[in-house]
């Protein structure tokens, strides 16, 4: 069975390009986590379990072009517990991200966030009050909210109409402007003023147009964080799937090749048998 070390050398060499794409996501994830995200734990497995890729392609790779038993069987035993790590971080991402999404707005663009549309473990980790004064912390200092004027006409700032057929992200709509059931007038991107109406929810208190203030402490801005992370993990966990379906074909392959190495070792032909049928001698006069 030469083809089959072959064939797992191949799909070493082609995990482990593939483990850079999982690397790249990981830091990906992590250039957000100093942007938006602004959650600096969750890159960590995703890095760790790319370079163990890396690591691991390179010894089945080595194993099976040289035929070297040892490698082949450290190869197996360690991406066993790779492809269960990965597995898991699929599943766990899926999982803390199944529920929540934006509500449309009418007669907007953008839609508004609610705390109450998310549950799980996620949610109660980024809303715990001293959780959040970190994160809250992190998209101020990100300046997100400053980067949303978009003057014309010498510096004079966008109409309310314009504002609102703009397609905000999930933290620019939670952290940089009121909930819309506010009622709020609209003066610019980060400055609305109080119409003096019925206040239907604790965000609306919570408003702030002074620009260190605007609505970090708002349920509505820890609802689009959800929202971001929602949409970074998912995008990251398609590259997993994918990559963890080659995996198992190759930790598959990678049996094949290890038995075929150990035949080797011990001097068994391939494709033959360990035991013959002995046949009798015969006894010519």
């Amino acid at each position: 069975m030469r083809s089959s070390n072959h064939l797992i050398g191949v799909l070493n060499f082609l995990t482990f390009l593939l483990s850079i794409p999982i690397l790249g996501g990981g830091i990906w994830l992590s250039s957000r986590a100093n942007n938006t995200d602004c959650l600096k734990f969750l890159q960590w497995p995703l890095i760790i379990i790319g370079i163990s890729i890396m690591v691991v392609s390179l010894a089945g790779f080595a194993g099976a072009c040289y035929r070297n038993t040892f490698l082949m069987w450290v190869y197996l035993f360690v991406m066993f517990f790779i492809i269960a790590a990965l597995l898991g971080f699929i599943i766990f991402a899926y999982v803390v991200t199944d529920k929540g999404s934006g509500r449309p707005v009418p007669i907007r663009a953008y839609s508004d966030y609610y705390l109450q549309d998310y549950s799980g473990w996620l949610k109660d980790r980024v809303a715990s009050d001293s959780y959040w004064r970190k994160i809250s912390s992190c998209i101020r200092d990100s300046k997100v909210c400053a980067k949303m004027g978009r003057p014309f006409n010498g510096g004079v700032p966008e109409t309310a109409d314009m504002f609102f057929s703009r397609k905000l992200s999930s933290v620019e709509s939670g952290c940089c402007k009121p909930p819309t059931e506010c009622g709020f007038t609209y003066v610019n991107e980060t400055f609305w003023t109080s119409s003096g109406g019925v206040v239907y929810s604790t965000d609306c208190y919570a408003w702030n147009s002074d620009q260190e203030q605007l609505c970090y402490s708002c349920n509505s801005c820890k609802a689009g964080l959800l929202a971001n992370l929602r949409k970074s993990w998912r995008k990251v966990s398609v590259i997993n799937i994918v990559i963890l379906i080659i995996l198992v074909i190759a930790y598959v392959v990678g049996c094949a090749a290890f038995r075929n190495n150990r035949r080797i070792d011990n001097d068994e032909p391939s494709g033959e048998a360990r035991m013959t049928k002995s046949q009798p001698s015969r006894i010519h006069l």
